[in-house]
């Protein structure tokens, strides 16, 4: 500042000009930077897509509906007065899960906390969910869901059997996602009864292919077809890496096949889906036949495999094969260990 004389004889002081323009000028720039700080932070900060948004207050709702038809004498815990909750209260739902009562307050309000499989599992016992319950829980909290070890079906309902029965002269299967055979029609047992597989022991579809001769093998073009069986398996090994039964299982076939153990060994992965295959029978040659797979409710991880002639002349020898077995079917033959 500047003393300047004023009309009176006095000092008048005068604010230098270029002192608060410098200073409005740095304030000026600090608060663009700011800004601009900011609005890179909010344009960093991932957006959650709408489902993942809406999956929280489905999962508040979720809680709040089971807890409500959980009673205390449900879970050994006396009634108490004066119980204005329906079911378990928010607090007791926390003791009985070991859980601290403000995370699962939280938890319950759909707030975007993190929540592990073994803190899921204990609340999914406390409000006794049934296994789909469970999975449900894990969708709606955003945690990855892994089946129970060894979980994997091996039976089919003679619903299921009876729907692949109906589909002759179509060939049909069900198959877990290990290759196990849990059923198979009759135009299935026929084109593939292989000759010395039925002493094997082991009705899997995977073991028979990598355990027959070339000769005794139905599927054509096998260094073709069975790669892609195996990358088909290891898409399905990822749910249940380290389960006493796949390990086993992989460990298994890899012994009795080194060709199997190699392509296990690279690592490729697909998923399942439709395929045009060649199949062989001595009785009528060769037939090309496209593959479906339809999934089946109440059963995670199977799948109804059905098999349609690509051509005319496929179709034929299909009508052919049932003709014949109409004839010639051996009374005592099982299904044990056909191939796909």
């Amino acid at each position: 500042m500047t003393g300047i004389a004023g009309d009176d004889g006095g000092l008048t002081m005068a604010t230098n000009t270029s002192s608060v323009t410098n200073t409005t000028n740095t304030t000026d720039t600090t608060s663009t930077a700011a800004a601009r700080t900011a609005d890179r932070a909010r344009a960093a900060k991932p957006t959650r897509p709408a489902s993942a948004q809406r999956r929280r207050p489905e999962l508040a709702a979720f809680l709040r509906s089971r807890r409500a038809r959980v009673t205390p004498a449900d879970v050994g815990m006396p009634p108490g007065l004066r119980r204005r909750t329906p079911g378990l209260r928010r607090e007791e739902v926390a003791q009985l899960s070991g859980v601290g009562v403000t995370w699962y307050t939280w938890l319950e309000q759909g707030r975007p906390i993190n929540a592990s499989p073994q803190v899921l599992d204990a609340v999914a016992r406390t409000l006794r969910l049934d296994a789909p319950e469970r999975e449900h829980l894990y969708r709606l909290a955003e945690v990855p869901f892994e089946t129970e070890p060894g979980a994997l079906p091996r039976r089919v309902a003679p619903g299921v059997q009876g729907i692949i029965d109906a589909l002759d002269p179509l060939l049909a299967v069900v198959y877990n996602s290990r290759y196990d055979i849990l059923a198979a029609n009759p135009a299935y047992r026929d084109l593939f009864a292989v000759r010395k597989a039925r002493g094997i022991g082991v009705p899997n579809a995977l073991w028979t292919l990598f355990t027959v001769t070339d000769e005794d093998c139905p599927v054509v073009h096998r260094e073709r077809e069975l790669p892609v069986m195996v990358a088909t398996l290891r898409s399905a090994y990822g749910r249940h890496v380290g389960e006493p039964a796949w390990e086993e299982y992989i460990r298994a076939l890899s012994a009795a096949s080194p060709w199997f153990a190699q392509l296990w060994a690279s690592g490729e992965v697909i998923p399942p889906g439709p395929r045009v295959k060649t199949f062989r029978h001595a009785a009528v040659g060769d037939m090309r036949m496209t593959s479906q797979s339809l999934s089946i409710d109440g059963m995670p991880e199977c799948r109804i495999v059905a098999y349609t002639p690509e051509d005319e002349e496929s179709r034929e020898k299909v009508t052919l094969l049932r003709e014949r077995r109409e004839r010639l079917w051996p009374p005592e033959y099982t299904t044990e260990n056909p191939a796909p």
